[in-house]
């Protein structure tokens, strides 16, 4: 068998190294610097596959920085309004008083006329100042709204009292005072005795004035 070829060492392995060394190095082209900058050295990067290697982060895995939420302002309460009170109506004591004329009338208003919308309008101020003064018994005079033909002597009385024939405004009086504005100062209301006005006028009893 022929043995391998021995290594050399000492002085002239040392020789022989540095001529191959200088023959690898006559081959590279080095890399050309700007005036002035010094060589940086290019940092060793690990191998992936080495476990010391630091694991990449990736971008989606960064976390985010914290957004601060503001408190959502406090609602207003709801300040809701009371209901104005419902009509009471009349006492028996007033109501029979009523039935028999003696009613102490303190303010009349006539509406006789006017249209609906006004008549509304005038209705409502006249009730508001009454009750500012202190007054407790008026009178609204409506009208009963008979045609000119309507109490011809061929018709009868059922004829003439029909609902159809009836005015507008007579009509739309108990709505009106069943509104929340209007009840909030009328405490009852009433037709009125033949001596004022009979199906053509109601008593109207006011609230005690506010304090």
């Amino acid at each position: 068998m022929t043995k391998g070829r021995k290594r050399k060492s000492g002085p002239t392995a040392q020789t022989d190294d540095q001529e191959l060394w200088s023959q690898v190095a006559a081959t590279v082209t080095p890399l050309r610097r700007r005036p002035g900058e010094s060589p940086i050295a290019r940092p060793m990067v690990p191998d992936a596959c080495t476990p010391d290697a630091p694991a990449k982060s990736s971008p989606k895995s960064a976390k985010k920085p914290a957004v601060s939420v503001r408190p959502a302002a406090p609602s207003k309460p709801v300040v809701s309004r009371p209901a104005a009170p419902a009509l009471t109506g009349l006492d028996r004591r007033t109501s029979q008083k009523f039935a028999r004329g003696n009613a102490d009338i303190e303010a009349r208003i006539d509406l006789h006329g006017m249209g609906r919308e006004n008549a509304r309008t005038a209705l409502k101020n006249f009730i508001i100042t009454s009750r500012s003064a202190g007054r407790r018994t008026v009178l609204a005079i409506t009208g009963k709204g008979y045609s000119p033909y309507s109490s011809h002597t061929l018709h009868g009385y059922e004829h003439v009292n029909t609902p159809e024939r009836q005015g507008v405004i007579r009509r739309s009086f108990p709505q009106w005072l069943n509104e929340p504005e209007f009840r909030a100062h009328v405490a009852g209301y009433q037709p009125a005795h033949p001596r004022h006005g009979g199906g053509g006028a109601f008593y109207i009893r006011l609230r005690r004035p506010k304090d």
